[in-house]
């Protein structure tokens, strides 16, 4: 089995990217405009790479658009589907994806493409657990995977079952069914009792199911069956060693109560106001509609 990945672009075009991210991320947690921080890493990255090219026409696309997502889905031959996906989920104002972490998330990418050890199982693990974990959509989101130019045919093809049975089949028993282990594991059972095959066609299926994990992924995914997905991607994280995913960071719980407590206390206030009028008197209900009769006087007089 093969499981080299030849990325499409050049070790420096990556090297670019990620200082390309990571730049328009700083810019975006500073309150920079887009156009200015797009306007000085225009000047900082590598010439001799297509980077400036394709920051100068995701420049005037901000500039008449007022997003990068449409102007990367022009450029499918500099970034890929799951790249110009992650920028449109992260622009959409439909969804609570944050851009600042979808910058993260392709700076990482872009990292993992530059080491030499990279793999498609890895890359793959990689974008899935990002869909996961900010909750994007799987449909659209496999299919861009899909389109991936990293990935070969046979992954190709079995990355589109995993966008029609997702949802069904669990992820582990996905994996597990295409690695070296469970081949290994059905031919010491095979053996240890022949027979007729279950299925008519069981010597074809196994044939065409081509084994697209090695025997480690196999065995974690086998120990992580009916367990959290969290779980199996937190163990395979471990031992292949891919970028950890960026996860949207919660606000603190003083930074979510002060607001509901500010607003309590004014209606509080309110309320002690109200109860103070009624012992000295009466409430003053003329202060509540005093504003109304005095437009309806001035309508009156205008009439």
């Amino acid at each position: 089995m093969c499981n080299a990945l030849f990325s499409p672009l050049p070790r420096e075009e990556y090297v670019e990217q990620l200082h390309f991210f990571t730049v328009l991320g700083e810019g975006l947690r500073k309150n920079s405009p887009a156009q200015d921080v797009l306007a000085s890493v225009r000047e900082e990255v590598l010439a001799t790479t297509k980077l400036p090219m394709a920051v100068d026409f995701l420049l005037a696309e901000l500039r008449h658009q007022g997003m990068f997502s449409l102007g990367m889905q022009r450029l499918t031959h500099y970034f890929t589907p799951f790249q110009c996906y992650v920028m449109r989920e992260a622009e959409s104002d439909h969804g609570r994806f944050d851009l600042r972490i979808g910058l993260q998330i392709l700076g990482r990418e872009a990292q993992y493409r530059m080491d030499q050890a990279i793999s498609r199982t890895g890359l793959f693990l990689y974008q899935f657990e990002a869909l996961c974990r900010n909750r994007l959509g799987y449909d659209d989101g496999l299919k861009a995977m899909a389109a991936d130019p990293s990935y070969d045919l046979p992954w190709r093809e079995w990355i589109l079952t995993v966008r029609r049975q997702i949802g069904i089949i669990e992820l582990a028993d996905m994996i597990y069914v295409r690695s070296d282990f469970y081949h290994e594991r059905s031919g010491k059972a095979r053996a240890a009792a022949p027979g007729p095959p279950i299925h008519p066609n069981q010597d074809r299926l196994e044939a065409e199911s081509q084994v697209l994990f090695d025997r480690q992924e196999g065995r974690i995914a086998w120990a992580n069956r009916q367990k959290d997905p969290l779980l199996l991607f937190s163990a395979l994280h471990r031992q292949l060693g891919y970028p950890q995913v960026p996860r949207t960071q919660q606000a603190a719980p003083e930074e979510r109560l002060l607001p509901v407590l500010a607003r309590r206390v004014e209606q509080l206030e309110a309320r002690l106001k109200l109860v103070e009028e009624e012992q000295r008197g009466g409430i003053q209900l003329e202060q509540f509609y005093g504003a109304n009769r005095e437009d309806d006087d001035a309508r009156r007089g205008k009439a």
